[in-house]
């Protein structure tokens, strides 16, 4: 009896265990090499390069080397900065979903920051204490993906032009 009983609670307790993200798993996007400066906007502007990467390549830029994965996620957004949340510690709850990626910046100047594509997550993760074996989380970032039906630039622009031709148009006629 006592066994069932602590096999049953074993299963509750487990039941709405969290997802546990790893350095190198399925869900990596990739990693920034030093991630410095570390603000909202610099966090922004590392996980949108790394998007923009094809698979399993490196590169250098913005003060910073970038390393993709090979996992591949098919089209993926851009991360925007509207809606970010920010916070430290290893248990971060997505609540039902809608972020889209997750950086995690570990040990300041001293290692780098890991990028992980969470759009398929919901709920409570967890996330390493630790990068490259031995330094510390430093402070993590949630972004959204952009909003879908969202025009790019020159349709935007295109639509800007038709709009002030109608404008020169019915200004003319009524003169």
């Amino acid at each position: 009896m006592k066994s069932r009983i602590l096999g049953l609670l074993v299963a509750v307790l487990t039941a709405g265990s969290a997802n546990a993200l790893t350095i190198g798993d399925t869900n990596e996007l990739g990693f920034v090499n030093f991630g410095i400066p570390s603000g909202d906007s610099n966090r922004l502007t590392y996980v949108n390069h790394l998007v923009g990467m094809a698979l399993g390549t490196s590169d250098t830029a913005d003060g910073q080397t970038y390393f993709r994965s090979n996992n591949d996620f098919g089209l993926l957004p851009q991360a925007v900065l509207p809606g970010l949340l920010d916070g430290t510690g290893t248990t971060i709850n997505l609540g039902s979903g809608g972020y889209e990626y997750l950086l995690a910046k570990y040990d300041g100047p001293n290692y780098g920051s890991e990028v992980w594509d969470i759009g398929n997550l919901s709920g409570i993760i967890t996330i390493p204490a630790t990068g490259g074996g031995k330094y510390g989380l430093s402070g993590w970032t949630l972004f959204d993906k952009s909003p879908t039906g969202v025009p790019e630039p020159a349709t935007l622009s295109l639509l800007g032009i038709g709009l002030a031709g109608v404008g020169f148009t019915r200004r003319r006629k009524k003169n």
